[in-house]
């Protein structure tokens, strides 16, 4: 028996080892367990050839294409030409009250409510001790330049109903409401430990009109 055999006897799977290795990159994504990429691994077997390139592609292309936006953190076309994002760009939206959030997932979920028309600031994290994420970690400077510059009159805080979602909020609460920012926590009607991104948009809109002084 040659290598190639050895391996595929080796790894231990029915398929040959090309497929078994697209059905484990598959599993490595958010939510997906082994029947859904094994689904979707089977999808690209019997796509067009055009369709399966312009997807690897469009994968390859993906991180030089985007690039964080140096106002807001959130992701933005490289190619575009704008100094910032769609969002941060759009002067219909009230400058002075940002929400911050954890992440751009989160962003993307609060906009599809389409209730919201101040603009963001993207921590890219959360505060998180046992893991060694402290302030200097997430994007805590850029939110205090802004400040710094008269830009903000309301803060509002769309951090996650976790332990370290909170933390995080109270933390940013004590830095920025003794420099005369009015800030403010959406109200959750969530059960404690859900991630933002996957809650529902009537409870996301009720929350953000329900949001509370702290």
């Amino acid at each position: 028996m040659g290598s190639n055999g050895s391996r595929d006897v080796l790894h231990k799977s029915p398929y040959p080892l090309p497929f078994h290795h697209l059905i484990e990159s598959f599993r490595a994504l958010p939510g997906i367990g082994i029947k859904t990429a094994t689904r979707l691994a089977f999808h690209l077997l019997k796509a067009p050839e055009t369709d399966v390139t312009q997807l690897s592609r469009l994968l390859s292309e993906l991180r030089e294409s985007l690039v964080l936006c140096p106002q807001c953190q959130n992701i933005m076309d490289r190619d575009t030409g704008r100094d910032w994002c769609t969002i941060c760009s759009d002067p219909a939206r009230d400058p002075g009250t940002v929400m911050v959030v954890e992440d751009v997932q989160t962003l993307y979920s609060i906009e599809r409510t389409g209730e919201f028309r101040g603009r963001y600031h993207v921590l890219l994290g959360r505060l998180s001790p046992l893991e060694g994420i402290g302030p200097e970690a997430l994007r805590v400077r850029e939110l205090l330049e802004r400040t710094g510059s008269g830009e903000i009159h309301e803060m509002i805080l769309a951090t996650s109903p976790t332990v370290e979602g909170e933390s995080t909020a109270l933390y940013l609460a004590r830095l920025f409401k003794p420099l005369g920012v009015k800030v403010s926590r959406i109200a959750f009607g969530i059960p404690v430990g859900l991630e933002l991104e996957f809650v529902d948009d009537i409870t996301l809109i009720r929350s953000v009109e329900a949001r509370r002084p702290m």
